[in-house]
């Protein structure tokens, strides 16, 4: 059921996401002011590739999945899309439909404000339009970032590189071992070789030997990093 009113963490982790508290206070209020709330189910679809674009989204809560569909029928995860971040605005500039499925990944809430509304206020606030440009910069570095990984670096730095990311987005302190740092989001090892670009059984090795190593446990609620400093020296050790 769609309730037309965020809970105050869910305002707070739109109010923190990186990009979006780096916008003028006046700006922040006339976007969240004309948005609307809207909440999911874990796996419910929020968009489909070939979706007309009306809307430009933020997560608010738990996470979306954007995926894409092989020739065969196979669903491959691209992305997770985590509390605070924005997405679809490439969409409302250039007009074309949905690229991707959007689905949410645990319990969702999202906030959409409707194409009218977004180029109502790029009118009345010309700062979205240099916020907006340096956030597309942003994302192609990361993408090529992605890309240089994958045709360089072996599996093993990629799962640590991911692993750290994941934390940074999802982690929390493991409320019974100090130190160490719970990923929130619950990822199947075939979601996660998603990510990679490689084999459930591949990563289900690397996961092994990086659990035995004691720099990670594996827990029936997820992954838990246990040492941070040797996880990112396995990404660098191996660049």
């Amino acid at each position: 059921m769609d309730d037309p009113i965020l809970t105050m963490e869910e305002r707070e982790a739109i109010n923190q996401g990186r990009w979006f508290s780096s916008l003028s206070p006046s700006l922040r209020h006339d976007i969240l002011r004309c948005a609307s709330v809207k909440r999911y189910a874990d796996g419910e679809q929020i968009g489909a590739r070939g979706d007309p674009a009306e809307q430009w989204i933020a997560c608010a809560r738990g996470s979306v999945r954007v995926s894409s569909t092989t020739l065969t029928g196979k669903q491959i995860t691209l992305t997770y899309v985590e509390p605070g971040i924005w997405f679809g605005d490439v969409s409302m500039f250039d007009g074309d439909r949905r690229t991707h499925d959007t689905h949410a990944h645990g319990a969702t809430t999202i906030v959409q404000v409707s194409r009218s509304d977004f180029e109502r206020i790029l009118k009345l606030h010309p700062e979205l339009y240099e916020a907006l440009i340096k956030l597309q910069a942003r994302r192609v570095r990361l993408l090529f970032g992605m890309v240089e990984d994958l045709n360089t670096l072996p599996l093993r730095a990629r799962l640590a590189k991911q692993l750290m990311l994941l934390a940074r987005s999802y982690g929390s302190a493991h409320p019974q071992y100090p130190g160490e740092t719970r990923i929130q989001l619950q990822l199947a090892q075939e979601e996660l070789a998603q990510l990679l670009g490689a084999s459930r059984q591949r990563v289900n090795q690397e996961l092994k030997t990086m659990e035995r190593e004691g720099v990670i446990r594996v827990e029936p609620s997820g992954l838990v990093l246990r040492d941070a400093r040797a996880l990112s020296s396995i990404a660098d050790a191996e660049a």
